[in-house]
């Protein structure tokens, strides 16, 4: 068992504050999973247009990251972290005039700005908090510090459900409306969205100023002091790094499983004919996969005392897929457990690829850091093919991003139309079983990896009392 201590008395005060930056990117990551039923209800949108709000905001996760490893390579950690808080609240409080201008377009700007935001944060304390103690406890640090972060998803799908979901005009109402009536209630509705936005936004803005004047440790004083080192150069060894390589491609397919899952459960468990047809009671089953992915973290972290992490991400990923299985062959309250146990599974998977695949990087850790977390561009590219998987339906109008999802989706309809594909819910869950069948691989090879490294610079004759 591990002697070493996961977090410093030292640090403790610190490490409590740029956690709750966790809990806040948590919360606006579930509360825009919730805008897709949203925006599908209430501009009665196909499932693969309305997915364009999870493009927008992890496609913003893509080109934020650099950025923010060049303001913390500059101005360090905690800087970061501010100016990632400013983006967060102007992205929140950009809602307002989307919704005064009545455009879907400028809806997604404001998201990739509030999402922008979020990488920036996340790109900087996520590393922070792994500096924060030994380097033999960071991954434990970072998965303790992640608990937090689905406490705050748990707070944003209430402040949804309160403030959004239950004062939405129903689908039978919205059809009895005549022209006018209808256009003042979708005004209604999108009112409703801003009003949860400037919620967060406000809290976000007092969170960065808190930061800003509060004095932190720096951890970072001795790579401060010397000269930044080449980005290009960081880049060329990590390319080299195939444990680096394959934690990439593992965080993007599971960040598409994660989103996917989360973004569909409310669809899914109304056609699952249970008695819980509308999102306002839906909503209860997607609450229950964060509490359960809440709860199972603090479960794993306990875990990593005794069994290695990279073990126990393979066996997560396994479960999962099992459980995504059971969600599409299974039917009824079977097939709705199975969506629920998933999130059980997810729960150690982002913070443990993350740590594992920065292990060994050394003074790389900011870029690489930077690059896992451009991964979380999967939920950009793949939610969508799954929201086309739900009723394969191709988006209408000469509205130009109508037009390039035709183009682009067009010929996965016709593949799948050749394989007879079955459009529905429970048959998009194929999506994340895939992506959980990657992350199992990645979890696998780590393992040999670790296994490998332990055997190599361990005496002969010494024992390990962590299971590998």
């Amino acid at each position: 068992m591990m002697n070493e201590q996961v977090v410093p008395k030292k640090y403790l005060v610190s490490f409590i504050l740029i956690t709750f930056c966790f809990a806040l990117w948590g919360a606006a990551n579930n509360m825009t999973d919730l805008l897709v039923t949203v925006f599908k209800q209430v501009k009665g949108m196909s499932a693969l247009e309305a997915s364009l709000i999870q493009t927008a905001f992890y496609g913003a996760y893509f080109c934020a990251p650099i950025p923010a490893a060049l303001i913390i390579f500059k101005f360090g950690y905690k800087t970061g972290a501010v100016a990632g808080l400013l983006l967060y609240a102007i992205g929140a409080f950009l809602c307002f005039p989307a919704s005064q201008a009545d455009s879907f377009s400028f809806f997604l700007f404001a998201f990739y700005i509030f999402a922008g935001g979020c990488a920036i944060v996340e790109t900087s304390v996520a590393p922070y908090i792994l500096s924060m103690g030994p380097a033999e406890t960071a991954t434990q640090r970072i998965n303790l510090a992640q608990a937090f972060n689905p406490v705050g998803s748990i707070c944003g799908i209430f402040l949804g459900k309160v403030v959004i979901l239950a004062h939405l005009t129903t689908p039978e109402l919205m059809q009895t409306l005549a022209p006018a009536e209808k256009v003042v209630a979708q005004a209604n509705d999108l009112s409703l969205v801003v009003q949860a936005y400037a919620i967060v936004g406000v809290i976000g803005l007092l969170v960065g100023l808190i930061i800003l004047f509060k004095k932190l440790p720096n951890v970072e004083q001795k790579l401060q002091s010397q000269e930044m080192p080449s980005i290009r150069n960081a880049v060329k060894r990590l390319v080299k790094n195939s444990n680096y390589k394959f934690a990439v491609v593992a965080q993007f397919f599971y960040v598409g499983a994660q989103i996917g899952v989360w973004t569909f459960v409310v669809p899914f468990v109304m056609e699952a004919q249970i008695g819980f047809d509308i999102a306002n009671s839906a909503w209860w089953f997607y609450l229950a996969s964060l509490v359960l992915f809440l709860l199972s973290r603090f479960v794993f972290t306990f875990l990593m005392n005794y069994i290695r992490p990279e073990k126990l991400l393979t066996i997560c990923a396994y479960l999962a897929g099992i459980f995504s299985l059971g969600a599409i062959l299974g039917s009824g309250w079977l097939s709705v457990i199975c969506v629920v146990l998933i999130s059980g599974c997810m729960s150690l998977m982002f913070p443990t690829i993350y740590g594992l695949g920065l292990q060994g990087t050394g003074e790389d850790k900011k870029v690489g850091g930077s690059g896992i977390i451009m991964a979380i561009v999967g939920g950009a590219l793949l939610v969508p093919m799954q929201g086309f998987m739900t009723d394969g339906k191709l988006p209408e109008g000469d509205f130009f991003l109508n037009v390039i999802l035709r183009n682009l989706f067009t010929p996965l309809q016709s593949l799948l139309d050749q394989l007879s594909f079955n459009y529905s819910t429970a048959n998009s869950y194929l999506l994340p079983l895939i992506c959980f069948a990657v992350v199992g691989a990645y979890g696998r090879y780590a393992h040999k990896q670790q296994k490998s490294q332990v055997n190599n610079s361990k005496p002969t004759g010494s024992a390990s009392s962590v299971v590998s």
